[in-house]
């Protein structure tokens, strides 16, 4: 069971929904555009007040504010009005978790703050010895826990082979009653194996990928369903379908890029990720003011995805593969310093509209996860959220748990 969340009580799921599509709705000023596609603040116009504020936050305090979201809310009250309010709608419960009885050797060779994860996913879970389909599984490290902490069977899916078979090696050292399966989750035949009265678990299942285990786990009335959403964006039609009744007529339209708001917190990323991160979002703006130049057109041209390997050459030669990608002719002589100059104050400017935006984040995560809640509702089951873990552990740290 979830403990109570903080003084924030609507009261139920539906009630919840309302209000945040309400907020969102009201501030999508403040969230639903790119910053990456604008050469100074987007409410230069509309709020100069703010934009002077912000453009006297030195770096440092940026960053600050950026892992600080209740001092954001207090930064920002003065010009967003809803910014307090934002904190109390995203007021989640956390779970009451179990301690787990097993041997440190199951977590042998996954990385620490992935294996505290899937403790902190499992001990939320409710012990039980029926049996268990793992969606998603890669290697079901996740599944080889609750097979030995609960002495149950445990049928892992997953589409890649490798996977399979490394699981599957895994499984035998532990003793682990954990079978693979190797199918894609996207093929029909999936579904047979979300069977009527067992349980389905998935950690960080990516967009529609969860989305295709509730609509089964519906369909064949699955036991009970313990599901952590992730990459939101990562869906198979050209644009967002909501899946609730709710979210269908709610005030509150998103596009694709909308979706990947939620995916921009980065609490867990080392220190060499965030600098490749920095190093392409740098260059990337600076390549933006040199196309705007090249074409002679003030309009931001998109730049496919780049192979991390580019990011630790020259920004000319990142320069030349994006110009080629877009059927550019760069100049004979590039002067790249003059370029990374423009391109880091462009990312001054975008690290500012971020930080505005970024008081949305949870928001609309939330929002996403309260249309799959509220879709599983309207199918008759029973559903709670909560948290699982600490966002120090995984900003992703929303549990989903429903039964009928």
């Amino acid at each position: 069971m979830a403990q109570e969340a903080g003084s924030f009580q609507l009261g139920s799921l539906p009630q919840w929904f309302r209000a945040l599509d309400g907020v969102l709705a009201a501030n999508r000023h403040w969230w639903q555009f790119r910053p990456f596609h604008h050469r100074q603040l987007y409410w230069q116009q509309s709020h100069p007040g703010l934009c002077a504020a912000l453009e006297a936050l030195t770096d440092g305090e940026v960053e600050r504010l950026a892992g600080d979201i209740a001092a954001a809310s207090e930064w920002f009250s003065p010009w967003v009005a809803d910014a307090r309010r934002l904190l109390e709608l995203v007021r989640l419960p956390r779970f009451d978790a179990r301690g787990l009885s097993c041997g440190a050797h199951l977590g042998y060779g996954i990385p620490g703050r992935k294996w505290e994860q899937i403790l902190a996913f499992a001990g939320c879970l409710p012990p039980s010895p029926e049996p268990l389909l793992e969606w998603c599984a890669g290697k079901g490290h996740l599944g080889r826990l609750l097979a030995t902490c609960d002495q149950r069977p445990v049928i892992g899916l997953e589409w890649q082979q490798r996977l399979c078979r490394e699981g599957a090696r895994l499984a035998a050292r532990s003793g682990a009653e954990l079978r693979f399966v190797h199918c894609d989750a996207f093929a029909p035949e999936a579904g047979d194996w979300v069977r009527s009265g067992d349980d389905a678990v998935a950690l960080h299942a990516c967009g529609d990928l969860h989305v295709e285990l509730m609509r089964h786990w519906v369909r064949n009335r699955g036991g009970r369903l313990s599901l952590s959403p992730c990459c939101y964006h990562l869906v198979r039609g050209e644009e967002f379908a909501p899946l609730s009744e709710a979210a269908a007529v709610a005030r509150v339209r998103l596009s694709k890029e909308d979706l990947q708001l939620p995916l921009q917190e980065t609490v867990t990323a080392g220190a060499g990720v965030r600098r490749l991160r920095q190093t392409e979002l740098h260059w990337r703006l600076a390549f933006d003011e040199l196309q705007r130049a090249l074409r002679g057109e003030d309009s931001y041209l998109p730049v496919p995805n780049v192979k991390k390997r580019l990011l630790s050459g020259s920004f000319g030669a990142f320069a030349r593969w994006a110009a080629g990608r877009k059927g550019l002719e760069l100049p004979g002589e590039l002067d790249e310093e003059a370029w990374l100059v423009r391109g880091r104050e462009r990312l001054r400017g975008v690290r500012r509209m971020e930080l505005v935006a970024h008081l949305f984040r949870r928001p609309l995560e939330l929002w996403l996860v309260l249309d799959r809640a509220l879709y599983l509702l309207e199918q008759g089951a029973e559903v709670q959220l909560g948290e699982f873990c600490p966002r120090e552990l995984t900003p992703r740290n929303i549990l989903l748990q429903a039964h009928w």
